[in-house]
């Protein structure tokens, strides 16, 4: 299949689903662009900050592409190319993008609520209570799989103990990110600058970093990395948004799409051919069938329930203007599917590429190395297609890592916030602050802080690998809930709602089949196979058997409302 065609088919099908479908459902729901928006009516310069569309599209962005369209679609591949493009492109029009959308358009009608205190007003408490405590455990695999991800690849040494340039040079930039991106909103804060202005000085500041961390890179093991990691993100969480969070988000959306450029303009300049098997059967080689495994293994791409946390509990309290939504809630979306798929292309004509000689022998070694992982498969392959426009190889290997580093680093400092804001939001009442000196110890925002990261951190000892496919099942049927929940906002407000259901009953059924495996699976491990490690085998099954039975519960309960008020109507 000749790739450029494929990623020129899909381009023209993601902006018809934006012109079209996105603008359906904003003409089907309904907008003011007259309306006080959250971000104004409690506007506290810590969460609740008015900001320009292409701020909060940046940090919705950012915040959402993580690791997930780099590593679910090349994971998926396992069943060839197709199976895999079609669900992001279905997935991510008809499912994905619908529910940031959606998630989004709720909270801001609803007083910048989040889906948990939506389901409160709308549902009851009891499965307000039973979604944050899904939400805070899925936070805490989110961080165990990116934190893990994020530290491997910062690791500068070899197995052989040598060190890595490409890595030290990407773990240099992000700390500089750090520090420039708090010089640089505090900077915005005072002076009030936008714009173009705005736009020049951070590519100015993008372009020194980069430089500056390429010459003087930094050699960590990948330990000392998890520790720099969990500290970084403790700051992100506890900090005023508009301090750290939305400048670095604003800062990094400039690689992401500086990214996709370069990457695209290499395929048309290269026009590779996915050489990957189209289909290989519904059973790969390592026994997983496709179905639910392809449902589960690609999320962000397709379908994310994190995307409606990020929605729900950051990006609909920026929100200036109700027209603004759909470019932030569904643009954004879309866009990381076109990540996903540019992902498939180049990740699927590695082997063309090489014998092209676009990668050269050092590139090609280390992409169709037997252990390469997704990040190494994809960074690699973008850096052949850039170093024909002339960059040189070294730079733009150090460059391609930090990109797809920041991928899983944004998403790790968005998640760090939503899981300490669920913990807290657990224990809440009606809004209001919770009683009782231990619960209000707890809930503090620093020790909420700590112990989300601390059940991160534990997650975190068994590697990506292991976490992936339960972080795969809990994100979907996350999103399930989410679909489920927004339907009921829809009815009950008297909006149509019908294009959720099969979304919400297809997630539904993918990922109780997929947890039921998974279950099964260290059952196998426990009882027959032998291997079962409590600290990773243990925490998994717990964690899984809770997030089945929070989501029954969950659903159930907004199966019962969204059922009494399609009887009352």
């Amino acid at each position: 299949m000749n790739g450029l065609l494929l990623l020129l088919i899909s381009v023209v099908i993601l902006v018809a689903a934006y012109l079209l479908y996105g603008r359906y459902l904003v003409k089907t729901w309904g907008i003011d662009v007259n309306a006080k928006t959250p971000a104004y009516q409690r506007e506290d310069g810590v969460d609740f900050v008015p900001s320009n569309k292409w701020e909060v599209f940046a940090h919705q962005f950012s915040s959402i592409a993580g690791a997930g369209p780099v590593t679910g679609p090349v994971l998926a591949m396992a069943f060839g190319w197709l199976p895999a493009f079609l669900w992001v492109l279905v997935g991510g029009i008809f499912f994905g993008a619908v529910q940031d959308f959606g998630a989004l358009y709720a909270s801001v009608k609803s007083n910048g609520k989040s889906m948990g205190q939506l389901i409160e007003q709308y549902i009851g408490k009891t499965g307000r209570r039973l979604f944050f405590l899904f939400s805070w455990l899925f936070t805490l695999l989110v961080i165990a799989a990116f934190a893990d991800m994020v530290a491997g690849t910062f690791n500068g040494f070899n197995e052989q103990g040598a060190q890595l340039l490409p890595n030290g040079a990407a773990g240099s930039i992000s700390i500089l990110y750090v520090f420039v991106a708090i010089a640089f909103g505090l900077f915005l804060k005072k002076t009030k600058i936008s714009g173009w202005k705005q736009l020049v000085l951070g590519l100015v500041l993008i372009v020194l970093m980069l430089m500056v961390g390429i010459q003087f890179p930094v050699y960590f093991t990948k330990q000392t990395w998890i520790y720099i990691v969990f500290v970084y993100i403790f700051f992100a969480s506890v900090t005023p948004i508009w301090i750290l969070k939305q400048p670095r988000d604003y800062l990094t959306t400039f690689l992401f799409i500086a990214m996709i450029l370069a990457a695209v303009v290499g395929v048309f300049i290269s026009n590779p051919t996915i050489t990957t098997p189209v289909f290989t059967g519904f059973k790969s080689e390592s026994g997983s069938y496709l179905f639910p495994t392809l449902f589960v293994t690609i999320a962000c791409g397709a379908v994310s329930g994190f995307h409606s946390l990020v929605s729900s509990e950051t990006s609909s309290k920026q929100i200036s203007n109700e027209k603004d939504m759909l470019q932030v809630g569904y643009g954004s979306m879309l866009l990381e599917s076109l990540l996903a798929i540019l992902v498939i292309v180049i990740v699927g004509s590695l082997t063309s590429l090489s014998d092209s000689g676009v990668l050269n022998e050092t590139l090609s070694s280390m992409a169709l190395a037997q252990g390469a992982t997704p990040f190494t498969k994809f960074s690699v392959g973008v850096t052949g297609l850039v170093h024909q426009l002339g960059m040189p190889q070294e730079y733009g290997l150090c460059i391609m890592t930090m990109f797809v580093s920041a991928l899983a680093l944004t998403s790790l400092d968005a998640v760090a916030r939503i899981g300490r804001m669920s913990f807290q939001e657990f224990f809440e009442c009606n809004n209001q602050k919770p009683q009782g000196k231990i619960v209000a110890f707890l809930t503090n925002k620093y020790v909420a802080t700590l112990l989300t990261l601390a059940g991160g951190y534990l997650l975190s000892l068994g590697g990506y690998l292991n976490i992936w496919p339960l972080f795969g099942s809990a994100n979907q049927l996350l999103a399930a809930m989410v679909l489920i929940s927004i339907s009921v906002f829809l009815k009950v407000t008297g909006r149509k709602g019908f294009m959720l259901y099969i979304p919400m009953i297809a997630m539904l059924v993918i990922t109780m089949t997929s947890l039921g495996m998974a279950v099964y699976n260290i059952f196998m491990k426990l009882f027959v196979s032998g291997g079962f490690v409590f600290m990773t085998d243990g925490l998994q099954l717990l964690i899984a058997l809770l997030l089945m039975a929070l989501g029954i519960l969950i659903f159930i309960g907004s199966g019962k409302k969204l059922i009494e008020t399609k009887s009352e109507n």
